[in-house]
């Protein structure tokens, strides 16, 4: 019957939305040190809906810029090539994640600001341990609960049961597993690999609830893992099951993060989430 289910999902993830052609179009270019701002713009050219929003983000707060930035050429010279590809992907997944989520109690625009709120705080983290900044981080933030569009009529079916095994001191995710036999984080992993996104971001995806049941530490798996219980402390995504996970203090001691580090990344996380995720639903 559980293996039955497993199918079930699994086939699921099979017929899930792929990527924006657009975007993978972009992301490819965006890789290539030999591409130029010209190029990039000459893509973005035939979305207006994404050049908008790469324009918008561009110009928010977050970034800070003094002169406002009036097209897609001046925003890749002026924040750079790393920038631009984190808010072409930011802007092509809001499409996918903007929307409810039924069974996790998640409305239209919650799950999409989580993603966010992860992402934010993700790069405060890294901020305060002074680390090298990475795409990878950014982007296994960006899409650490996407299993739960997948995950998410199936878990409505069997809600009942899952919170009934949540009741007993088991994390949601867990519960997940022991009455569907799989869970959001393996589902996500799941949809990633399908997307052709490297081991160490589906690893991450995969992880993100359980750092020490990896086959091996990654500071990728454990950055998302705090900025994830981060963004839910500050009550962005909660849902159902956002009040029934917790920090786990081998990875803040394994990172070195004090209490100290984790209410400056809360704090700023907080201040700028709103008005990031406002940008992109007011387009």
């Amino acid at each position: 019957m559980k293996q039955n289910r497993v199918t079930e999902i699994m086939d699921k993830v099979e017929s899930f939305p792929g990527i924006p052609g657009t975007a993978v179009k972009l992301m490819s270019l965006l890789d290539d040190p030999d591409s130029s701002a010209a190029q990039i713009e000459d893509v973005l050219r035939y979305d207006a809906g994404l050049t908008a929003n790469i324009l918008k983000l561009s110009n928010s707060a977050y970034f800070g810029m003094m002169t406002h930035i009036g097209s897609v050429k001046q925003a890749v010279v002026v924040l750079g090539i790393k920038r631009i590809k984190q808010l072409v992907l930011t802007s092509c997944i809001g499409a996918i994640l903007d929307k409810q989520v039924a069974g996790y109690d998640l409305q239209p625009g919650e799950l999409w600001r989580h993603s966010i709120a992860v992402s934010v705080a993700a790069e405060g983290l890294i901020a305060e341990l002074e680390m090298p900044n990475g795409d990878d981080i950014f982007t296994a933030s960006l899409l650490h609960d996407v299993g739960k569009l997948v995950m998410g009529g199936f878990v409505q079916k069997d809600l009942e049961k899952i919170w009934n095994a949540a009741s007993k001191g088991v994390p949601f995710e867990a519960a997940e597993e022991m009455i569907l036999g799989t869970n959001h984080a393996a589902i996500g992993a799941a949809i990633l690999k399908r997307w052709s996104f490297p081991e160490k971001i589906v690893d991450a995806v995969r992880w993100h609830h359980n750092p020490e049941d990896a086959h091996e530490h990654s500071v990728i798996i454990d950055i998302v893992h705090v900025a994830n219980i981060l963004s839910l402390m500050i009550g962005i995504g909660l849902g159902f099951e956002g009040l029934n996970y917790q920090l786990m203090p081998s990875v803040t001691e394994r990172l070195g993060l004090s209490t100290s580090n984790l209410e400056t990344v809360a704090s700023r996380t907080l201040q700028v989430v709103n008005e990031l995720s406002g940008l992109l639903e007011d387009g």
